[in-house]
């Protein structure tokens, strides 16, 4: 009996030794964090948070700014490089980290008129910007309001995703939008939780 309970403590002991960078993939996200955070935690009002990304669309957004197809001369040698590494590996382990919300001043007068021009993103989006991982749809809550902007903007100019067929929908439906309420936007999804 007293073998049951030495086994069952050094189980404890070891189990209780995991930290936040013991989890699987880690050793192979590690490097995304000088940008990204800790965990994918961004802390920048123009870097996206991974933490709790759906692993599909950051597989897909990994592979366009690897193979060029999603241009960004600082992205495409990190996301060669986490291709290298396993890119299953690192956008599991993004997927399983918490996002932990920053506390962020948003203007409220932003955020309400982002929400009522919301409506037109619902249809992709959903009504609170949760997005559709099922369909690579991303989920906007909670990234920094800066990002979106930038995001948008190159939506509206073509300068994401150049030629993607999937995304001319919402290429066209952003250039209807003046700047101000893809700001207006940005200011609504990131203030979503």
């Amino acid at each position: 009996m007293p073998v049951l309970v030495l086994l069952f403590v050094l189980l404890l002991v070891n189990t209780a030794d995991a930290g936040p960078l013991d989890a699987a993939g880690y050793s192979k996200a590690f490097t995304c964090s000088a940008c990204h955070g800790f965990a994918g935690n961004s802390r920048s009002d123009s870097v996206p948070a991974l933490a709790g990304m759906a692993p599909t669309y950051l597989k897909k957004a990994l592979q366009d700014y690897a193979s060029g197809v999603r241009p960004s001369p600082e992205m495409e040698a990190y996301a060669k490089m986490a291709l290298q590494l396993g890119v299953d590996d690192v956008a599991g382990y993004f997927a399983g980290q918490a996002r932990t919300p920053i506390a962020r001043t948003l203007d409220a007068a932003a955020v309400a008129r982002g929400r009522a021009a919301s409506v037109q993103c619902a249809a992709c989006h959903g009504p609170d910007g949760r997005g559709d991982p099922a369909r690579g749809v991303p989920d906007l809550r909670g990234q920094p309001a800066g990002y979106l902007e930038s995001q948008l903007r190159l939506f509206k100019a073509d300068r994401r995703s150049p030629g993607d067929e999937a995304l001319r929908r919402v290429k066209a439906l952003m250039r209807t939008l003046d700047d101000t309420t893809l700001a207006d936007l940005a200011a609504y999804y990131a203030g979503q939780r």
